[in-house]
């Protein structure tokens, strides 16, 4: 079954955050080890952000969160936070389409 990383933070930032995610990831050498990535943002709290990411397993997720790539870019967004970023780690135990 799929696995999903859910990353929360709040930004003033926002447009720094979205440039960086977007550079890493066409530097990113290979094939993305997700599925599909979602960046969120919350309409009644425009700080306020979501970046939904599935994965195949927890297994392929623990690899891409052990990826030196992947820890440097999170370290980057971090500082541009104005709270948080949370991680939250969800086995999928239903999807629809």
């Amino acid at each position: 079954m799929a696995f999903v990383q859910i990353v929360e933070y709040e930004t003033d930032r926002a447009d720094e955050i979205d440039a960086q995610m977007r550079a890493a990831m066409q530097q990113r050498t290979g094939q993305p080890s997700f599925t599909r990535m979602m960046h969120t943002q919350d309409r009644d709290n425009p700080k306020h952000y979501m970046t939904i990411v599935e994965f195949p397993s927890y297994e392929a997720a623990m690899a891409n969160s052990g990826n030196p790539e992947t820890d440097a870019m999170a370290k980057q967004l971090a500082a541009l936070c104005t709270s948080g970023p949370r991680y939250y780690n969800e086995e999928v135990l239903l999807s629809m389409p």
